[in-house]
């Protein structure tokens, strides 16, 4: 595993780089960094050059200013491309980056050779998100965004890992996968900037988010690129049923449950996922 410095629209970022082939570019959710890619990397290496950023705000890469979205990472994406020489990438991402590639796809679709998600938001999820049953499951979202989040969460090694390892726990079917990694995610969290700089993105995200959930938002162009999702079975977060409305967002998809996994699919059954992930860009033929 090469760990590469990459300056780009105006910031440095920290990337993973292993493998040989055609490039995919893996983009990473909360609460995470580059190394929740860690066991999808190693089972691909041998057919192609996975990429793995920490986006701006998390890991090693620069911090925001203030708020920062996924039209801002998006941007950063692209001008990350641009300066690794890639024309064209596949994209895989869940979470914070399944929101980023929605923009990228939808501004850049010659970049992209193909899309594949894990769970995400996506503007057919609407006034959903927000029905009382929900509630407890998006508490967070407005907790991130008040000033002594950060402070509270940071107070101490303990306070750190307990919030991070509740959501890497109670997010995940597998209850136990990220146990062997848990202490990795505390020490980057706790890095200068880290905690505030993941929580930019739901600062950023908040104003279309209440629109989506009172189904105010605009309406978008659908994607055009060839999209593969696979839905975990057991998302707290995303209930299956949310996929009802996928084909409106993309046009050419092949939709599948992910069973047996919660919120964390490539980290819950890396085997398969990295099956997945392969078959689909055989498929494309970008592989």
């Amino acid at each position: 595993m090469e760990h590469l410095r990459v300056q780009a629209n105006s910031a440095t970022f920290h990337v993973a780089r292993v493998g040989t082939g055609k490039p995919l570019l893996l983009l990473h959710g909360w609460p995470e960094f580059w190394l929740t890619w860690e066991p999808v990397m190693a089972r691909l290496a041998d057919r192609f050059t996975l990429l793995a950023p920490d986006l701006r705000g998390f890991g090693d890469s620069d911090k925001p200013d203030g708020p920062f979205g996924p039209d801002q990472h998006a941007a950063d994406m692209l001008a990350l491309m641009d300066a690794l020489g890639l024309r064209q990438a596949g994209i895989i991402g869940h979470d914070v980056g399944g929101a980023l590639m929605q923009p990228l796809a939808r501004q850049t679709p010659d970049r992209v050779g193909g899309l594949f998600f894990f769970d995400f938001v996506y503007p057919g999820i609407g006034p959903r998100m927000a029905e009382p049953d929900r509630l407890n499951n998006i508490w967070y979202q407005s907790f991130h965004q008040m000033e002594m989040a950060p402070a509270l969460i940071g107070a101490t090694r303990e306070s750190c890992h307990i919030y991070i390892g509740h959501f890497l726990r109670q997010w995940s079917y597998r209850r136990h996968v990220f146990d062997d990694v848990l202490e990795a995610f505390t020490d980057n969290f706790l890095k200068p900037g880290n905690l505030a700089g993941g929580f930019a993105h739901y600062r950023a995200a908040h104003a279309g988010r209440i629109r989506m959930m009172k189904g105010e938002a605009p309406a978008l162009p659908p994607i055009t690129v060839p999209t593969c999702i696979r839905w975990a079975e057991h998302d707290p977060l995303f209930p299956y049923a949310w996929t009802d409305r996928l084909s409106e967002t993309f046009t050419t998809l092949d939709l599948k449950m992910f069973p047996g996994v919660g919120h964390f699919p490539h980290r819950e059954d890396p085997d398969r996922a990295s099956d997945e992930i392969a078959a689909f860009f055989k498929r494309i033929r970008w592989s």
